[in-house]
């Protein structure tokens, strides 16, 4: 992203209002900079928001019911679909200090003020900032309205940095001052006209771009004297931009305008090209289009991402024809279900991880493939009615199914089983044939209300797929059907049952000589065994844990290894069982598991309480609680029994009141993250951030620098810039500084910095 100029008064002005109000709205013409300033005041505020600030874009959202929804996804927080979203969000920031940005709420209103209504009335520690084109009209809001740029001040300021950026050596002298004051007036102090302007300078000198700008102008407010001034500025700018690109990068623009949330190089080239641009040639169109500002790069989740500001996406995706509409969708649909069927076919061998953020990043170009193969319009009329008889709307939703059904993965690993849910049963309803797609779609469902504790519809949709599978003649459909009534009964405490449908699924998957797929049933016969005492159990689960190792896979490995530690430590072998669960544990940094940290935390709990750790397993034990909180999943469902003895022997050592004290602190640890922190640091720091000088390591001169840094009040980017760093390298260095120290928040570092630099009297 381009670096932030000017607004200094604003933004100060904003972060007073946060201080004091609970609801802020940032509003005014669209291109004045309502978004940047935003993201810049979130930036600035990570300390006085310990919780987080988190940035919720509203843009690709056109379904008001999802805005909840959008919002635990930005927050990270799996949506199990027992809960609403807004419950699951009010009960997740009730005790938190955050910020949450709206970003983009004009065509969502109604819902935005709902949700930030109900949110600030049930977490008192919440403040909520909003931007949109309209305030939200509810009680409590606070307007600041973004007045555009001084034109001979800021406006002239920016116009210089963005000119640099495509010409360098470019400056605002005495002797061209003055036309830069004039076309930042005529452009209305916009920034994003400004950064449209400045881009030109690469070419035209500031004279030249003053005169065509004006002859634009001109003609515009000659043909609509009733438009606002500003609307013909913006307007006049985004169209005399447009002009001056070649046909090619009219052509992408036009094009690119079909994707939502952003796009990936490979997505551009795969549904952009043809007809007048070459698969070859569209990574170089882009690139011109970014120095042009029509385009903006950033990372996410270590991919490079391309997006149109919302309002050039309107523009382009105004210019294309319905006919040239519907083919892009379909070509856009296409490409998302070959990726995702592609993740899928790969799920059980390396690169989850990636799999899992790129299918976050591509979240609504997802959800919009799924709703254009279903023939479900959105309201800004992109699905409008096609005039093509010959379109096969049958084709489309058996897309749909397949798409549904690739993305299983991402319902679950993604913490998505809400919406996967109603997806799945949105495409099934259209496309009733008996299909391989079908097969796989109702497996996925099947599984999805398991989790949701709905076995009678599971077993319904399991009825299903095993006729499916003999009619199909597959045999990997009828050992899916095996397998997940192994997890139906497994669920409900019937592991002899369990077991003997996973050991049918694994006979038909030998069989079939398919290696992988039994890598999902054997951790779960390692449970069930152990649940039987089996003394096969723990040889399974070795043997789980090698399939997985073998062929790269992790998500699986670690529950296979929490199922191993379990076997162990049931056999009283605590010491072998540790070095199992913190290697689970160590998986489980890189996915936002609640389910599975949960387990593994519960059983460090039970390890710790036998050691006589009373106050960590406490720890551990309020950590538990508020993870399974989050999936509606009882503290030690699966193990009930042995989770109340160890809460009861906790309580009863520690005393009622730092009992419930340690729960506390504990629970203040309600993400997978956080709760991983926990686990893994070797002791547990007083609640004071006080640090016994016997468990801290030695840090590095690298950590010390940082932790230098933060002590002065940095944040983790601006330390990034003052030490030529990514903002990735120092994540990881706050955070292996915390678990040296035994920390839990930056400020502890802080005071601990400070505290080491007081000299004894």
């Amino acid at each position: 992203m381009t670096s932030f100029v000017g607004r200094q008064r604003e933004v100060a002005e904003v972060r007073r209002l946060l201080r004091t109000a609970r609801l802020v709205t940032l509003t005014g013409t669209g291109g004045v900079g309502k978004t940047r300033l935003a993201l810049r005041v979130g930036e600035l505020s990570r300390e006085a928001f310990p919780d987080g600030v988190w940035l919720v874009d509203l843009a690709p959202v056109r379904d008001p019911s999802m805005v909840a929804a959008t919002t635990l996804g930005a927050l990270r927080l799996p949506d199990h679909g027992t809960r609403s979203a807004l419950e699951l969000l009010t009960h997740h920031l009730a005790r938190h200090r955050a910020l949450i940005v709206l970003d983009n709420c004009e065509h969502l209103t109604d819902a935005s003020a709902s949700l930030a209504t109900a949110l600030l009335s049930a977490c008192p520690g919440l403040r909520v900032l909003t931007t949109s084109r309209r305030t939200l009209r509810v009680v409590g809001e606070n307007v600041h309205v973004l007045a555009p740029l001084s034109a001979d001040g800021e406006a002239v300021e920016l116009l210089q940095d963005r000119a640099i950026a495509v010409r360098p050596g470019f400056s605002i002298t005495d002797a061209n001052r003055a036309q830069a004051v004039r076309l930042c007036t005529e452009l209305d102090g916009l920034p994003l006209a400004i950064e449209l302007a400045a881009a030109r300078l690469r070419s035209f000198t500031l004279e030249v771009t003053m005169e065509r700008l004006t002859d634009r102008f001109a003609l515009l407010t000659g043909s609509s004297r009733t438009a606002p001034p500003r609307h013909h500025s913006l307007r006049g700018t985004v169209e005399w931009s447009y002009e001056l690109c070649t046909a090619a990068e009219r052509l992408l623009w036009n094009r690119l305008a079909v994707f939502r949330g952003g796009f990936g190089l490979d997505a551009a080239e795969e549904v952009c090209a043809g007809d007048g641009i070459a698969p070859a040639g569209v990574l170089d169109l882009l690139d011109r289009l970014v120095a042009q500002s029509v385009v903006s790069t950033c990372d996410r989740d270590g991919l490079t991402r391309y997006q149109l500001p919302e309002i050039l996406r309107e523009y382009g995706y105004a210019r294309l024809s319905e006919s040239d509409r519907r083919r892009l969708l379909r070509r856009h649909r296409d490409f998302f279900l070959t990726l995702a069927e592609r993740l899928a076919l790969r799920w059980y061998g390396p690169g989850q991880q990636e799999a899992l953020g790129r299918l976050r990043a591509e979240h609504a170009n997802l959800r919009m493939a799924l709703e254009f193969s279903n023939g479900s319009p959105d309201n800004d009329n992109e699905y409008d009615g096609d005039s093509d008889a010959t379109v096969d709307l049958g084709a489309d939703a058996q897309a749909g199914l397949a798409l549904a059904a690739a993305l299983r993965f991402h319902w679950c690993a993604n913490g998505l089983l809400g919406e996967g849910r109603q997806q799945l049963d949105r495409a099934l309803a259209a496309a009733p044939e008996p299909t391989l797609s079908r097969a796989r779609a109702l497996s996925a469902a099947a599984y999805l209300a398991l989790v949701q504790a709905d076995p009678a519809t599971a077993q319904c949709r399991l009825n299903e797929v095993e006729r499916l599978g003999h009619q199909l003649e597959s045999p990997s459909v009828r050992a899916h059907a095996q397998g997940l009534r192994g997890t139906a009964a497994l669920l409900a405490d019937r592991p002899e049952q369990a077991l003997a449908h996973f050991e049918e699924a694994l006979a038909i998957h030998r069989g079939a000589r398919e290696t992988v797929e039994p890598l999902f049933w054997l951790f779960q016969i390692a449970i069930a065994q152990s649940r039987l005492a089996d003394p096969r159990a723990a040889d399974t689960g070795r043997r789980a844990v090698a399939l997985a190792q073998a062929h790269g896979e992790r998500h699986c490995r670690s529950y296979a290894l929490l199922a191993l530690g379990y076997e162990l430590w049931a056999r009283g072998d605590a010491e072998q069982a540790l070095p199992h669960i913190q290697a689970a544990l160590e998986i489980l940094r890189d996915f936002n598991d609640f389910i599975g940290t949960s387990r593994a935390l519960d059983l460090l709990a039970w390890i710790a309480a036998s050691r006589g750790a009373h106050h960590r397993a406490a720890l551990l034990l309020g950590a538990v609680s508020a993870l399974a909180r989050s999936v509606d999943l009882a503290p030690g469902a699966e193990s009930a029994e042995h989770h109340a003895r160890c809460a009861e022997a906790v309580a009863a050592a520690l005393g009622r009141a730092a009992y419930l004290k340690a729960l506390a602190d504990g629970s203040r640890h309600d993400s997978p993250a956080q709760a991983i922190h926990l686990a893994l640091q070797r002791d547990t720091a007083p609640a004071d951030g006080a640090v016994p000088p016997g468990i801290v390591k030695p840090l590095t001169r690298r950590e010390e620098e940082v932790s230098e840094l933060v002590a002065q009040g940095m944040t983790n980017r601006q330390i990034a810039a003052g030490l030529s760093l990514s903002p990735r390298t120092v994540d990881r260095h706050v955070e292996n500084i915390l678990t040296k120290l035994g920390l839990c928040r930056r400020a502890q570092i802080a005071a601990w910095w400070t505290q080491g630099r007081v000299p004894a009297v």
